[in-house]
């Protein structure tokens, strides 16, 4: 499976064993050929279309924000504004630990369908919404769908390729979190500026119907079945805990005053269901975020500045498309360029200090360095105004940006380097959920901010003001299209209250963005281990918690690894720990032939992207040090050659056990002794990339007729 895409990828290292588009040339048998084509189609397929059901959930994120200045505008309710983002977020991350439990449970390909299927009906119900109320209700069926494409997806990639070429698949899924992070709310704005905001949510609808359509048709995944006890009550609970502290958010103050009953007693409540909350995960079979991991100051700390993370950038993603809509009238399309400068410098900070922490293993200088610069970008955003160059936007937008990015990518990994292997996956998800709770924290509060200080602004611009007929301070407050119909001498007023309105939202969370500042500083700065460098996209950009297990998660940092660094240098550093002198392809072919029982060197230099000239040196090189024999064209193992090779074998599979640290410990896990042993297998080619040296008389391969030895 996925043999076209290994070989287009592996024509590019050059110590790469095989390119099985070749290999089709090479004298098997038509038939097989075939098959084998089919399956490696059918599974680039079914891996595109999962990156269609990828691409719905993370464009929906990004692209209804440059939409929602019009949609308020065309619905009412500026206050409840923060509900359309906050209500998606919230039913996401509820929805997200269900998914991956039920998907282990009763198999993954029904319920992806499923989720698509929720996707596309709340798509479609929020495309005809006629009330803010309404459109509220649909993006919380839509989360629900969304929190099930998200992480069935990523887990379906791990059913469909080994674990040797995760990395390199789960690559392009980050690659699509990237992209919509760029073209998000350039969408949301072609789409509202020359349609109409609706189809903001129908463009889901025919990219929704490819991807169920061809999952339908070509994805074929072995069923298997994990028992899970889900913690329905745990999600349930914690879900109204946070609905709970986002409806005091949103509603004090504005809707209810604060010392109201209503908000006193959404307080009260939300402070019994956590107690419910911890009384029930402390006897939860597999609860959903268990509380020993509290125990762990790093996880502690780390859930915080998560928190933190995901207030500061959903809130400010949320409004600076107001911002710059109603204030500075741009259209919905030039919002989204304006909006550029901030997601560049996100992307860039984010890729710059991940290859450094994966490259050194030092990380704490960037959650102390981000959190200072965003604290900064954000009182640089209270600075703005109605007459604030696009230069001075620009510059502010990028630092805002440029700081976000710094931390986003080495808070996982520092969690990830804090726990033990078994608490691998639910300290990931635990700390991704954070994040998300404190996005929909921060969209909630910057909306009361905003509604608050917009009120208080326009009553005191027009106090004694004679207003046109049908335009007071309520209208203006609930429709910013009221300002067209202010006499032009009323309407810089009117910019005014809206721009210090928006901005003050900033000054108020920045002592958040400062409060992570310090708490940055109480992070134990523990080497990473090996295992846990490499960054994901999925978990740092990602508005909603990953879900997955401690295997899925030591599997792709493993195999990400393995790519990252080259085949060439994986058979240097376990030629040096086995204490050969010999030349990495040499140590390539004595692990080739151990593998496959022999190998003709001419056949493989053809079938395979190493350079002649490397193979035949090989070759030479393991004859003159009898290390293999010729037998005919093909070269076999002496008794010496065994020895080095089940030396290298081990050196290999000790160097990928050393990227795990202390998680490789006397009493470390089956599921991970397994792991290792597969990947080490792996690295010489899997059993598809296995080298059929052509037919004999008898009609069978040399191979058929001497069995290969294990990996």
């Amino acid at each position: 499976m996925a043999g076209d895409a290994r070989g287009a990828a592996d024509r590019t290292d050059p110590m790469s064993p095989m390119d099985p588009a070749k290999s089709a040339k090479s004298g098997e048998g038509q038939e097989q050929d075939q098959g084998q084509e089919q399956v490696s189609s059918g599974v680039l397929v079914s891996i595109g279309a999962l990156l269609l059901g990828m691409l719905l959930a993370a464009l929906d994120q990004t692209i209804v924000s440059t939409a929602l200045p019009t949609i308020v505008s065309d619905l009412g309710g500026l206050e409840h504004l923060s509900w359309v983002v906050t209500a998606y977020m919230l039913a996401a991350t509820a929805a997200t630990p269900l998914w991956g439990k039920l998907g282990d449970q009763y198999g993954r390909k029904k319920l992806f369908q499923t989720a698509i299927g929720i996707f596309l009906v709340g798509s479609v119900l929020c495309g005809v919404a006629q009330s803010m109320f309404q459109l509220i209700a649909f993006r919380a069926l839509q989360g629900l769908g969304g929190g099930g494409l998200m992480v069935l997806s990523m887990a379906i990639v791990g059913d469909l390729v080994s674990p040797r070429e995760r990395g390199r698949y789960q690559g392009l899924f980050g690659a699509v979190f990237g992209a919509t992070s760029v073209l998000g709310p350039l969408l949301g704005g072609i789409f509202t500026e020359h349609l109409s905001w609706r189809w903001v949510f129908y463009i889901n609808l025919p990219v929704g119907i490819v991807a169920l359509a061809v999952i339908a048709a070509v994805l074929h995944i072995p069923r298997r079945t994990t028992r899970h006890v889900i913690d329905y009550l745990g999600t349930l609970l914690i879900a109204s805990v946070a609905t709970c502290l986002v409806l005091v958010a949103s509603l004090g103050g504005t809707t209810w005053a604060w010392g109201s009953p209503q908000i006193i007693g959404l307080a009260v409540l939300g402070v019994v269901l956590a107690a419910l909350f911890v009384a029930v995960e402390r006897r939860a079979a597999e609860p959903v975020l268990p509380l020993k991991l509290f125990r762990v100051r790093t996880f502690t700390l780390s859930a915080v500045i998560s928190f933190v993370v995901g207030f500061a950038m959903f809130g400010a993603m949320t409004y600076l498309p107001t911002f710059l809509q109603v204030v500075r009238g741009v259209s919905p399309t030039m919002s989204g360029v304006h909006m550029l400068p901030m997601v560049f410098g996100l992307l860039l900070s984010s890729t710059v200090s991940g290859q450094i922490v994966s490259r050194t293993g030092r990380w704490k200088v960037f959650p102390v360095a981000g959190t200072a610069v965003t604290t900064l970008g954000l009182l640089l955003l209270h600075q703005l105004d109605e007459n604030s160059a696009t230069a001075e936007m620009s510059a502010y937008f990028f630092v805002f940006g440029l700081g976000l990015g710094l931390v986003m990518q080495v808070l996982v990994l520092i969690v990830q380097n804090a726990v033990a292997y078994e608490d691998l996956g639910v300290a990931t998800s635990g700390a991704t959920f954070f994040r998300s709770i404190g996005a929909s924290f921060g969209v909630a509060v910057f909306g009361t901010v905003f509604a608050g200080r917009l009120g208080d602004k326009l009553a005191d611009a027009f106090r004694g003001a004679e207003l046109p007929p049908g335009v007071s301070v309520d209208t203006l407050k609930a429709d910013p299209r009221g300002i067209g119909a202010l006499p032009p001498a009323l309407r810089p007023e009117a910019l005014g209250a809206y721009a210090s309105a928006i901005t003050d939202v900033f000054l108020y969370a920045a002592p958040v963005a400062l409060l992570g500042f310090l708490l940055a500083w109480f992070l134990k700065e523990d080497r990473l281990r090996g295992s846990v460098r490499a960054p994901d996209a999925t978990q740092t950009l990602a508005s909603n918690p990953v879900e997955r297990s401690s295997r899925d998660e030591a599997c792709r940092a493993l195999s990400v690894l393995g790519t990252r660094e080259g085949r060439r240098e994986v058979y240097r550093r376990i030629t040096a720990r086995a204490g050969y002198d010999l030349l990495p392809a040499s140590s390539w072919m004595l692990l080739r032939v151990r593998k496959y029982g022999r190998v003709e060197p001419a056949v493989l230099a053809e079938r395979s992207p190493v350079p002649l000239t490397a193979v035949m040196a090989a070759a030479r090189q393991v004859e003159e040090r009898h290390l293999a024999v010729r037998e005919g064209p093909d070269l076999v193992l002496t008794d010496r050659g065994r020895q080095v090779a089940e030396r290298l074998a081990t050196a290999r599979e000790e160097s990928l056990a050393e990227l795990l640290g202390d998680w490789w410990g006397p009493d470390r896990p089956t599921d991970l002794v397994r792991l290792v042993r597969e990947l080490t297998g792996e690295l010489c080619g899997s059993e598809r990339e296995r080298p059929h040296e052509g037919r004999t008389r008898g009609g069978r391969t040399r191979e058929e007729r001497t069995p290969a030895r294990a990996g």
